[in-house]
Order: structure tokens, then C-alpha cells, then sequence
């Protein structure tokens, strides 16, 4: 094959908004297709809170996706919903493509109203149809395809599991294809534009989401009041805080074994990320009604 330059793959490069309604899958994409874990998961929705970058690389080019929380009708909710949706709705600005990604079967109000956000914005979208390893009756997914298509322009449309990382390599193409001719936007090994803090933060939080009941999790957020580094170790010290005293029970459990079982996975899982071994204390402390408080949101990390 000759090595010409008329006969090279053009190297291409840009940012990809990933938008959706809560729960479809979003940052388990992000994760699968980065190759690490730069964005929080877990089974209930609105885990994602901030606006995050995921760079991935491949050899023949470079998507900065913009991971989001997801969109949701704002029925005059709390502070930190009118966060989200601000962060999600602003993700698409200046963006080259976009990824709508929807639960395969399902299609409801929101999705739509992600679809008019990207349709607005007027950049080309691929829509990502998560979960098809989900779907029991694998019959209806072309009916489906054919029937959220219809009237709606996308790019290209892609079925895939994204927990299981299936169906991602032609994902991708079709990503780079609508991205500019462009050299690396980042360095190959840069995989997020967020700090060790901000994720130690976000890792803490993910097992309140995992280990907590339905509602006290979305009481919660995560403030590290130290992160140092001791020669081959990290010292980090995380505040959980909540809205009321009743929560902070809860959180630290019989015992205190719940709390224990937060910091003890939230470790592990930096440890991982961070690649060196990690000393973590974790203590909870109530302020009140913070999530509705727009100077505590600001305090805690949740800016504009």
C-alpha cells in the first residue's frame, strides 16, 4: 500500500456533545470509548452532575466528548436540577457533532427534547441507540429504528451496548467522519480535562449512589478538603455532606459500617484510576438545604 499522502486517512479531531435524557447510558459510553474511567456510573439516574471532557484516541483521530448530566423537563425543582439542565443545555455550545444517545425501545418527551436542543444547534448528530443487549424482543429494534428516525435528521445511527462495548468501532467512525480535518486536539495520554481532585470527588460520590437508598444519594455532594501527595502515595480527605441530620445517620450507618464500605470502594476505585496506592478518610457534616442554595452549589463546585 503506498504511504502517499493522497492515499493516508486524514488524521481528524473535535469536540462531540453526548446528550440525552437521565439514565440512558451517556458516561458508560464515555468510559467505554475513552478506555478509562473519567465519568461516574451507576444504576440511578442524574448520577452525572458536571459537564466533563472524555479524550479519546485512536490512531486515525481524536473525539473530545462532552459528557453531560441528562436533560429533563425543568418543572421549577430544585437549584441544583436547574444546574444540571444549564450544564447539559451548554455542553453543545461550540461543539462540531453531537451524540444523541436513547434507550433502545424507548423513546419518551425528553429524548425529544434533546433531539430539538441538538436540531437548534444546528451540528451534525449521530443518535446512539443504547442498551440493545437490554432489548428482550431484538425484532422491534428496526420498527424502533425506522419510527424515531422518521422526520429527524441524524447523521448516522448506531445500535450498540456500551456496557458491554459492543457495536462501538463503527461508532466511532461514524464520529470521526463528522469531525474536521484536524492534528490532536490533546496529548495521547490525556483522558480527561478534569483534576485528580475533582474525580476523587466524583468517586466518593458514586458510591453514595451506589450504596444509598433512592432519594438520600441526590442529598449528597462531595467536598476533598486535602489532597497531597506522600512519595508514592496520595493523602486525601473527603467531606460528604447532606441536608439534614437523619441523612448524615444514614450515611455513616450502624456503626459506622456503611461509611466504612463507601470509603473502602471509593479507594479502590482511585487506586485504580490513579495508578498509586491511596490513604482516604472520609467524614459527613450537614448543611442545610444545600441543594437548593445557589451560593452552596457554588461553593461546592457546581459553577456555571
Amino acid at each position: 500500500m503506498s504511504d502517499s499522502p493522497e492515499t493516508e486517512t486524514p488524521h481528524r479531531a473535535g469536540t462531540v456533545a453526548v446528550l440525552g435524557r437521565p439514565n440512558v447510558g451517556k458516561s458508560t459510553l464515555v468510559n467505554a470509548l475513552v478506555g478509562a474511567k473519567v465519568s461516574i456510573v451507576s444504576p440511578k439516574p442524574q448520577t452525572t452532575r458536571h459537564r466533563l471532557l472524555g479524550i479519546a484516541t485512536f490512531q486515525d483521530g481524536q473525539i473530545a466528548l462532552v459528557d453531560t448530566p441528562g436533560l429533563h423537563r425543568d418543572q421549577g425543582g430544585r437549584a441544583m436540577n436547574r444546574y444540571m439542565n444549564r450544564a447539559a443545555r451548554g455542553a453543545v455550545d461550540g461543539v462540531d457533532a453531537a451524540a444523541l444517545v436513547v434507550e433502545a425501545g424507548r423513546w419518551t418527551e425528553e429524548d425529544g427534547l434533546a433531539y430539538a436542543l441538538l436540531r437548534d444547534a444546528g451540528v451534525p448528530v449521530v443518535l446512539v441507540i443504547n442498551k440493545v443487549d437490554r432489548l428482550a424482543d431484538k425484532s422491534l429494534l428496526l420498527p424502533f429504528i425506522a419510527e424515531v428516525t422518521q422526520g429527524r435528521e441524524f447523521a448516522a445511527v448506531h445500535p450498540i451496548a456500551a456496557r458491554k462495548q459492543d457495536g462501538l468501532r463503527p461508532l466511532v467512525k461514524s464520529l470521526l467522519s463528522v469531525l474536521p480535518e484536524s492534528p490532536p486536539l490533546f496529548a495521547e495520554d490525556e483522558i480527561t480535562d478534569r483534576s485528580e481532585r475533582f474525580l476523587a470527588a466524583e468517586l466518593v460520590r458514586e458510591q453514595l449512589m451506589r450504596k444509598l437508598g433512592q432519594e438520600v444519594p441526590y442529598s449528597t455532594t462531595v467536598e476533598i478538603e486535602t489532597f497531597e501527595e506522600e512519595g508514592e502515595r496520595l493523602r486525601i480527605a473527603a467531606v460528604v455532606w447532606v441536608e439534614r441530620e437523619g441523612q448524615k445517620a444514614i450515611v455513616i450507618g450502624q456503626g459506622g459500617e456503611r461509611l466504612k464500605a463507601i470509603g473502602s470502594a471509593a479507594r479502590l476505585s482511585m487506586e485504580k484510576l490513579f495508578g498509586r496506592r491511596v490513604f482516604l478518610q472520609t467524614w459527613v457534616r450537614v448543611r442545610e438545604g444545600w441543594s437548593d442554595d445557589e451560593a452552596a452549589l457554588r461553593q461546592f463546585g457546581y459553577g456555571e
